[in-house]
């Protein structure tokens, strides 16, 4: 859960997870719609679907105990240099070394390196360098005390260089560069997409898809739609969409809400229709299953997050 997501945000979401999924057995035998309505909200739903399936890998290959070095773990769905080394130098005390992004802040900075930190060649080095200098004793607590550093001391912005416990041995302080390094590549400009979906009503209930479970917020519910293409209008897409998506021509009637939600790569404005379909049936061309849903029981389901903004408007009617 904290892969790309703060310490704050994930820990109500880690006690709700872990009273209702407490062991590795009964995470291994969940259905995976229940671990994607645990996860609702958190982003990068991959991380919950490989949690799920790494669940069930411990189970089957290590009879339920969780491996205890991070080449075991790295075996594992899901699981990264940095995290395995993580989990094992704090669980099992391996000598591992750990890298994320505040630690190599904090041992570019000691090293005074003027490369960009996102070349490959120079993370290849800081590993090199915070591999030699983990500790045979005690290496969870000494990744711990790296990492914090970086979050609380070594900061972005604004390092408190004064009150930084190693600071005479760090060349970027000794020479003022401290604001100036770690150097980082410029940031790519987000785009943005127009989104349209539709919220097709039929006898008081609402027809929802499930999405392909690999990709972009795979396995969830959402309403059925699409981007918004080259030229075309909202509703000249929503259109082309769900002929795409279902098969069917639907009746588009008035817009019901208009939110905004920004994804780690990109923002969306994703524009919501009331509509409906008086002929034909809708097929799963795209979505791996449909369901017409009364509003009564949205929460038994799991949405992507600019879904749920919406869902509100659709319970209010």
């Amino acid at each position: 859960m904290l892969q790309q997501t703060r310490v704050e945000t994930v820990i109500n979401y880690y006690r709700r997870f872990t009273k209702t999924i407490p062991t590795v057995a009964r995470l291994a035998a969940a259905d995976e719609a229940v671990v994607l309505k645990l996860w609702e909200g958190l982003g990068y739903y991959g991380r919950a679907r490989n949690l799920h399936k790494a669940a069930r890998i411990v189970l089957t290959r290590y009879g339920g105990d969780l491996p205890r070095t991070a080449e075991e773990w790295r075996k594992l769905p899901g699981v990264g240099r940095y995290t395995a080394a993580a989990v094992a130098s704090i669980a099992f005390g391996e000598r591992v070394a750990v890298l994320d992004g505040n630690v190599k802040r904090v041992l570019a900075r000691m090293s005074g390196l003027r490369e960009c930190i996102d070349e490959g060649p120079v993370t290849r080095r800081l590993w090199s360098i915070a591999e030699a200098l983990v500790p045979a004793q005690a290496p969870g607590d000494w990744n711990q005390a790296m990492m914090e550093l970086g979050s609380r001391i070594c900061t972005p912005r604004r390092p408190r260089c004064a009150e930084c416990p190693v600071n005479k041995w760090c060349d970027a302080f000794a020479t003022g560069l401290q604001d100036a390094l770690p150097l980082r590549r410029p940031k790519k400009p987000v785009p943005h997409y127009d989104i349209v979906a539709a919220a097709i009503l039929r006898r008081g209930r609402y027809l929802l898809g499930r999405r392909p479970p690999r990709g972009l917020l795979g396995g969830l519910w959402e309403l059925p739609g699409g981007k918004v293409g080259p030229g075309e209008t909202p509703r000249e897409a929503l259109a082309r969409e769900l002929v795409e998506e279902l098969g069917v021509r639907v009746r588009i009637g008035r817009r019901l809400a208009t939110v905004r939600h920004a994804y780690s790569h990109f923002r969306i404005t994703m524009h919501v229709y009331l509509c409906e379909c008086p002929d034909g049936r809708p097929q799963p061309r795209y979505h791996t299953d449909l369901r017409w849903v009364p509003t009564s029981r949205f929460g038994e389901y799991a949405f992507p997050a600019a879904t749920l903004k919406v869902l509100g408007r659709l319970t209010a009617r």
